[in-house]
């Protein structure tokens, strides 16, 4: 027999805004304020014209007592009754101890009867009852119908009116949350307490100046290690060259390359440290020039990777800086090779390089990104999972992003196949986004004027 059985995950948490929390908050207390309002009032003057009607009732009875008590024959009028067999047994008692009263007898349906009786000097009773009021019934109508319809306005006012002030504390919100992910982003320019403006001081206001001291407080803290990291490689450029020139002295031999080498690899990290120093001080400006990027990246390619299959899908003329592109294609060409077993005779195949419009691809054949860099984007000095890791700092995708941000445009890293794919089948592709309009010299971006 097939068994089926109920799948049970975690339920996703219902997401409302702060704009209808407050709303209906106002509203539930606006309700509930409105509804005792409404029972204490009806309540009240249902009491009062009871009350009222009682002491009507019994000056009638007291009347028709005298006229009973002063006329000859003794017959009861005004409707009063002698010994009425109907009379409560809460006046009866009363009767019995010699003491008058007055009595709303309540009933299931239709309105109460409202009892008076007064004992009489012979022992008998004389008791008057008649129904409550129509009139009075009808003025109970309209109150009620009154204070349903005070107790909806207040609740659909107390509604409008939270969402009144929960949208302006809702729309402050978003603006802070807007300006904190611009600073996440690195535009380390944008200010939450500007953003946010507004006349009224509150809470929100508080929060964005924590968020702006927090953002001050994390920027002089990345400028001096900015600092410290570029003055430390620049202090080791004299030494290292100061190495290379040594080496060069040294006599042929395998000791002597291992030496030129490894003092290569040092000055090599030396000056890319020193380029992410400056890329990080935000300083860098491009110069822009016009150029074919189909047939540059070809021209370029060729030069850097002749092993490498290049197809421009779509010629596109782009408005950017040919040093800083070519910086990049090196980069992410070097990456490609040194870790996606891109050579022409490897089982992985050659380095693939796709132009299509203002888009570049790179893309290898070996195991892909490592799942941080997908998650978190290129980190200095991490080379990623130990398939990736066998030679380099981590520097190279660092700079090729931190080239294309100067460039405005947008690097990007996925895997072409998923996770557990056989070598080969799969690969590591890098998507180089060009911006439609280049930022200027001064960084900031060209301002179009349409024709009339």
């Amino acid at each position: 027999m097939k068994r089926y059985g109920k799948r049970i995950g975690r339920r996703r948490p219902l997401r409302t805004g702060v704009r209808w929390k407050i709303a209906v908050a106002i509203a539930a207390v606006g309700a509930l304020v409105a509804v005792t309002l409404s029972l204490v009032v009806h309540n009240a003057a249902r009491v009062s014209m009871l009350d009222n009607a009682r002491d009507v009732q019994m000056w009638r009875l007291v009347f028709a007592q005298r006229v009973y008590e002063t006329s000859k024959p003794k017959e009861p009028r005004f409707g009063t009754k002698i010994n009425d067999p109907a009379l409560p047994p809460q006046l009866d008692q009363l009767m019995r101890d010699g003491r008058r009263g007055t009595y709303v007898q309540e009933h299931d349906s239709g309105p109460p009867d409202v009892w008076a009786a007064v004992p009489l000097a012979n022992g008998d009773v004389l008791s008057l009852h008649v129904p409550f009021a129509d009139r009075s019934a009808t003025i109970m109508n309209d109150l009620d119908r009154a204070l349903i319809i005070g107790s909806v306005s207040v609740v659909f006012g107390g509604c409008a009116l939270g969402v009144l002030i929960g949208g302006q504390l809702s729309r402050r919100l978003r603006k802070a949350a807007a300006a904190a992910g611009r600073v996440a982003q690195g535009n380390t320019e944008v200010r939450v307490r500007d953003a946010i403006g507004g006349v009224v001081r509150d809470e929100t206001d508080e929060l964005a100046r924590a968020v702006d001291a927090l953002t001050d407080a994390l920027n002089e803290r990345i400028e001096a290690e900015r600092r410290v990291t570029a003055d430390i490689a620049h202090e080791l450029r004299t030494p290292v060259t100061g190495l290379l020139t040594a080496a060069e002295l040294l006599p042929p031999g395998r000791p002597t390359e291992l030496v030129r080498d490894r003092a290569q690899a040092m000055r090599t990290l030396v000056e890319d440290v020193l380029e992410v120093a400056r890329l990080d001080s935000a300083s860098e400006r491009a110069e822009l020039q016009e150029i074919a990027l189909g047939e540059f990246v070809e021209r370029r390619v060729r030069a850097l990777d002749p092993g490498a299959v290049v197809h421009v899908v779509h010629e596109s003329w782009v408005n950017t800086d040919p040093r800083r592109l070519e910086r990049i294609l090196g980069n992410l060409l070097a990456n490609a090779a040194k870790h996606g077993k891109g050579s022409p005779g490897g089982p992985g195949g050659p380095v693939e390089v796709t132009v299509e419009g203002r888009v570049v691809r790179v893309r290898d054949h070996g195991p892909g990104f490592p799942e941080a860099l997908l998650k978190e984007g290129p980190s200095r000095f991490r080379t990623g999972s130990s398939d990736r890791a066998g030679q380099g700092h981590g520097l190279g995708l660092t700079i090729a992003t931190g080239q294309a941000r100067v460039l405005g445009a947008r690097l990007t890293f996925r895997n072409a196949a998923p996770e557990g794919s056989p070598d080969g089948a799969g690969g590591a592709i890098a998507v180089l986004w060009l911006p439609e309009h280049a930022p200027t010299t001064t960084g900031s971006f060209p301002i179009l004027r349409l024709a009339d």
